[in-house]
């Protein structure tokens, strides 16, 4: 390995967020991202749109990044860009765009799975902030996913628990959506569970096998419970939505918790860390961190802007993979459902 400084560009196009970051070695001199704000008049990504929006902000994004780290193209030593998981339209463009790149200036190209990403954010140098040791578990949780994963070196990773329906997100997102909140509904319900009792209303927690997580239940009850309440008083969710939304977050930490104490009884990890949109939720955070004196867990959470989604994430494991040769040719595809 070279003692020179490495420059990468990286390139996030998953879902519904442009995203473009320069990396200096495992330090971030840039993290630029352009939001589409035209999902929130449907309550959801439409694909079409988002393909169409990434088309329109990627030039910009990336010019952006370079700029603000003060670098030029001829100073990246490699393009990263996310290869997949997640809607094809917007991988295209980001694929493309990064392969175009890269054979222009003549520079290696890499393809970097978007839940690994989430996962070795943890590893950016950024001050404050710890790094876990390998080996280790990941909770990984999103609109998309929700994953337990061993964590034994940079590119050994194995997923001991997940989801047999519905990722955590959605179930925020659709009990947010049945309250009649507006898209995304998470950080919302996250917001105004801090004014609400979180014992106020019981909610039964779904029953998976083992390590694995299933959500599709819980939103199936939540949509009764609320249908019912409001068949009996129809001023009900505003009446008491702190209160439902502290019950509805307070009962999925509960099956998170769950979970993660059956995973470090199984595995003898106690290092737990989290990525994914869903770990910018407050209340999962300070129960992660509580768990640190109450379980003797050491916790990592990562900073704010690497739980989202984010270039700077995509870059840090395009430097790993850029240290071991982990280069692909202009023959790599885009992949909406990837092997983790």
């Amino acid at each position: 390995m070279s003692n020179n400084a490495i420059y990468i560009l990286a390139i996030e196009s998953s879902c519904d967020d442009t995203a473009a970051a320069v990396l200096k070695n495992n330090k971030v001199l840039s993290n630029v991202v352009a939001g589409q704000k035209i999902h929130e008049e449907y309550g959801g990504v439409v694909p079409e749109l988002a393909s169409r929006a990434h088309q329109q902000n990627i030039v910009p994004v990336i010019d952006s990044a370079l700029k603000k780290a003060g670098i030029n193209l001829k100073d990246i030593n490699g393009i990263a860009f996310t290869q997949g998981p997640g809607l094809m339209g917007s991988l295209l463009v980001g694929t493309s765009f990064a392969k175009s790149l890269a054979l222009s200036l003549d520079i290696p190209l890499i393809a970097v799975n978007h839940m690994h990403a989430h996962i070795l954010a943890h590893f950016i140098d950024e001050d404050g902030y710890d790094k876990p040791v390998f080996p280790f578990l990941a909770l990984t949780i999103s609109g998309g996913h929700t994953q337990i994963v061993k964590v034994t070196s940079f590119f050994d990773m194995e997923i001991i628990g997940e989801t047999t329906d519905d990722a955590v997100g959605e179930a925020f997102d659709k009990s947010a959506k049945i309250m009649g909140l507006p898209y995304p509904g998470g950080p919302l319900i996250d917001k105004l569970a801090k004014e609400g009792n979180p014992k106020k209303f019981q909610f039964t927690k779904p029953k998976a096998p083992g390590l694995n997580f299933s959500f599709s239940g819980l939103k199936t009850q939540i949509l009764y419970f609320i249908q019912r309440n409001v068949a009996l008083n129809p001023n009900f969710i505003e009446e008491n939505k702190a209160d439902i939304c502290a019950s509805i977050q307070h009962t999925i930490i509960e099956i998170l918790m769950d979970k993660l104490k059956l995973a470090v009884a199984e595995t003898g990890l106690n290092q737990i860390a989290i990525g994914g949109g869903v770990s910018a939720n407050s209340g999962i955070r300070e129960t992660l961190k509580a768990a640190e004196s109450k379980y003797v867990w050491k916790t990592f959470i990562p900073k704010f802007e690497y739980t989202t989604d984010n270039a700077a994430m995509i870059g840090i494991v395009g430097y790993q993979k850029y240290l071991e040769n982990k280069f692909n040719d202009a023959g790599v595809i885009s992949k909406a459902r990837i092997e983790f």
